[in-house]
């Protein structure tokens, strides 16, 4: 019987797990055996870890939910056992949720709970009342006095006359400012021979050398 060759298929199922096992220490990222056994185990390890995730949060949902119903005078037994009751199918995380965010609403659905509890009527529409008009302001504190039209006036054609009045940009290269800064030269006197007429450091020794 000829063997069935199965050599590309292999090769795919070892360069998988080399690929997941990319990243781990010694051998386990480089040798097909080993690293077949760590990404076993770390699909174990990750398995009980989102197990344990899970058990985590729900932990954090009923503290959050008993300190809530504490505040309003019922255990958190007391309160599970009073939505059942009221027939209101609200699971831990969007109660706990309520309880941190919106205690208005949270505070409702506790009233309902008790209701259900005493024997009283259960109404599943939970109404909460807020205020949502804005703060109303004066309209002489909401609106900003108007400055006059001549003073708006005055205002731009000093600013026109100040910008007119500001010396050009002297173009220099960067060595011929230190070289200025260094010789105590005012590069508005020095006349540049460079590209576009811009200073060098040469002009700058120049105008030194006059000066003296």
């Amino acid at each position: 019987m000829a063997r069935t060759a199965r050599s590309v298929h292999a090769r795919k199922k070892r360069r998988k797990v080399l690929e997941q096992a990319k990243g781990y220490r010694g051998t386990k990222h480089s040798s097909y055996k080993r690293a077949k056994e760590q990404v076993w185990k770390s699909g174990v390890y990750a398995y009980e870890g989102r197990k344990q995730r899970k058990r985590d949060f729900r932990a954090l949902w009923i503290q959050r939910i008993n300190a809530g119903a504490r505040e309003h005078g019922l255990s958190y037994s007391r309160l599970i056992h009073g939505l059942r009751l009221a027939e209101i199918d609200l699971d831990r995380k969007i109660l706990a949720d309520l309880a941190v965010t919106e205690p208005e609403i949270f505070g409702a659905v506790v009233a309902q709970a008790k209701n259900a509890l005493d024997g009283k009527p259960v109404d599943r529409r939970v109404e909460v009342e807020r205020d949502t008009e804005p703060e109303q302001t004066s309209p002489s504190a909401s609106r900003a006095p108007e400055a006059p039209v001549e003073q708006v006036e005055q205002a731009e054609e000093a600013d026109t006359a100040e910008d007119e009045s500001e010396v050009p940009e002297v173009e220099a290269t960067e060595a011929a400012a230190r070289k200025a800064e260094e010789l105590n030269v005012d590069l508005a006197g020095v006349e540049g021979t460079g590209q576009g007429g811009r200073i060098t450091v040469g002009d700058v020794e120049r105008a030194a050398r006059d000066e003296e």
